[in-house]
């Protein structure tokens, strides 16, 4: 082995190390092994950044940003609208769930139409009267599943295309293979496998994970207070050490305002709305005065305020919690001006590693934190200094009008029933034939992928189906970065002979093996780094591996390529393989241990049928 290889050796085990160890960016970590290459001088500097420009790199860029077109065109959603209507056996709804998710995530972001269908399944489940944690794993898998069926499918058959030597595959050269995967894995989920998933039946489908109204109290400023006149962040910081307490709204007369700002003005008589449990509010209200605001509310009133707010029509107030029990105080909230909504963090999201307090989410969004869930259970802790993690589940109080976009902009995805955003038939029309003549284009040979996919970007600006900043926003930048960082790394391993060096062990080690157990080889190997690594960093590494030991046995390079790409894209074994696994492990309730229990047999089902097909198809 040489000294170019062993460093190139080195770099690649420290990242991957680091890449599973998980404490720093993988994005980061991707760029801190390219300026390792550089450094040791592995990669010419005038190669250095040429991954910035590589093809595979501007088509997963433009495939983000169509993909994020069609969602708010409402091609997705006119798909999930007809969810609803399947009824509730739950081989009909796995089915269901797992052929449109993967039918969506053929042509768009997997991570994106899993976004998108997950609230529909989360609602499906209560509806039926069972646990999420049925539907949400296969739901996850099935976007893994749809995403080997086309070049834009997902970012590694992106990466494995331009590996191809004498040009690239098409569009549609992955699907016999991905096809034949896709509808093997549907049916195992379907008949068999969604049964593996763990029950979570200690939380009933049909409770609420946050039981807001137990926690919700009316505090009345009383007459001669001395807070009557001060602010409501002095009243809240004159208790001593800041309670753990949520003022969700002010109730002045008969005028109400939701998240008041912590500068509003106290008054004697003024009523809030607050959110604390038990021990938090008697310690408050015994440092602050304040007086619980008991009010009696006969039957005939309740009833008129709640055929007044039905319609939205009324400002009118609704008592929820006393209907329930007469021991409660009065819950006030005017059902026109906020909304209550349970949200899920996202890996990307602005949230992770932050608390409320230093975001400062009330003053700059105007949405309050009411509670925090964690791998299934509401933390007790102080809300305030709470250090968020992807997957926790937040309620989330926000105007109703502007949430949604507070949400998205925050990087959380909605978990509550919600109405689908449909867009206008005018537009749904037009994302979808944008769409189509990037499809054709590239089919028919007219334009390569890249210039294809970026004129169907652009024209989705120019027609306002989504703005330019809508458009940068919708592009990972963080897997952008991963892939044009890693692309020079990978080429460094081919260059130096570190490929066709791991390749000449690889066939000492199974030098009598046949072509289809080579190809399984690869596929399982790919597999099982894709389960700790990022799947694109994965194709990256093992992709000049494959084409060094093809080289090496006389076998077709398209059969080794397929054999990563399947590999690549079919991480089921960990909640850390893909951000779908990661997406789904809260709402479901899942561990760590869950994902092998469906994930192990469908690699499984995915291998055997894979590399026949790879074998009848491309050898």
């Amino acid at each position: 082995m040489s000294i170019e290889q062993g460093i190139v050796f080195a770099v690649l085990g420290i990242t991957l190390a680091m890449f599973v160890w998980n404490r720093v960016r993988f994005d980061v970590v991707a760029m801190l092994a390219l300026l390792a290459v550089a450094i040791t001088g592995l990669v010419p500097t005038e190669e250095l950044f040429a991954g910035f420009g590589h093809p595979a790199v501007i088509t997963v860029a433009a495939v983000l940003v169509i993909s994020q077109g069609l969602v708010n065109g409402g091609v997705v959603d006119n798909f999930a609208r007809l969810l609803g209507k399947i009824g509730h056996r739950p081989t009909l709804q796995v089915l269901t769930l797992t052929g449109v998710v993967a039918l969506c995530s053929g042509f768009i972001n997997n991570v994106g139409a899993l976004a998108l269908l997950m609230p529909v399944a989360i609602w499906m489940s209560r509806e039926a009267g069972r646990s999420p944690s049925l539907l949400l794993m296969p739901l996850a898998f099935g976007s893994l599943l749809g995403g080997t069926m086309t070049l834009i499918g997902t970012p590694p058959n992106i990466i494995i295309a331009s590996y191809r030597e004498g040009g690239t595959f098409g569009l549609f050269d992955f699907a016999p293979v991905g096809v034949a995967v896709t509808l093997a894995g549907i049916a195992f989920i379907t008949l068999i496998g969604w049964r593996l998933t763990p029950r979570r039946e200690e939380r009933s489908a049909n409770s609420k994970l946050f039981s807001v109204g137990e926690y919700v109290t009316e505090l009345r400023i009383p007459e001669d207070s001395s807070h009557a006149g001060s602010t409501l962040h002095s009243l809240i910081t004159g208790a001593g050490e800041e309670p753990d307490i949520v003022v969700l709204a002010l109730i002045r007369g008969d005028k109400r305002q939701a998240v008041p700002s912590t500068y509003k003005i106290m008054r004697e008589g003024d009523v809030l709305l607050v959110e604390a449990d038990t021990e938090s509010l008697q310690t408050f209200l015994d440092k602050t005065g304040l007086e619980l605001a008991h009010q009696a509310i006969d039957e005939k009133e309740t009833e008129n305020d709640s055929e007044k707010t039905a319609d939205g029509s009324s400002s009118g107030i609704v008592s929820e919690d006393s209907l329930e029990d007469d021991n409660k105080s009065t819950v006030r909230i005017a059902k026109g001006e906020f909304h209550l909504v349970e949200a899920v963090i996202a890996p990307e999201s602005s949230l992770v590693g932050q608390t409320a307090n230093r975001l400062q989410l009330r003053e700059r969004y105007r949405i309050n934190i009411v509670a925090v869930a964690r791998l299934g259970v509401r933390l007790k802790r102080r809300l305030g200094d709470i250090r968020f993690n992807a997957g926790d589940i937040l309620l989330v109080q926000g105007f109703e009008d502007s949430l949604g976009g507070t949400l998205a902009e925050l990087g959380c995805l909605p978990l509550a029933e919600r109405g689908l955003r449909l867009g206008s038939p005018r537009n749904t029309a037009m994302a979808f034939g944008i769409f189509l003549a990037s499809i054709v284009a590239i089919v028919s040979g007219l334009l390569s992928a890249p210039v294809a996919l970026v004129a169907g970007a652009v024209a989705m600006v120019l027609v306002k189906l989504l703005s330019a900043a809508e458009a940068y926003k919708s592009i990972d930048w963080s897997v952008v970065v991963l892939l044009a960082a890693m692309i020079p790394v990978g080429q460094a391993m081919e260059t130096t002979g570190g490929a066709g060096l791991i390749a000449t062990q690889m066939l000492v080690l199974g030098e009598n093996l046949s072509v289809a157990s080579i190809l399984a080889m690869i596929l399982v190997a790919t597999t099982l780094l894709s389960n700790v690594v990022n799947n694109a960093a994965a194709a990256i590494v093992v992709a000049p591996i494959a084409l060094s030991l093809a080289s090496e046995l006389q076998v077709s390079a398209d059969a080794v390529l397929m054999a990563v790409a399947v590999g690549a894209s079919c991480a089921f074994l960990t909640p850390i393989g893909h951000q779908s696994n990661a997406l789904v492990m809260e709402p479901g309730g899942y561990e760590f241990g869950d994902y092998w229990r469906l994930g192990l047999p469908l690699t499984l089902v995915v291998t055997v049928v894979a590399v026949p097909v790879i074998m009848l198809v491309w050898t």
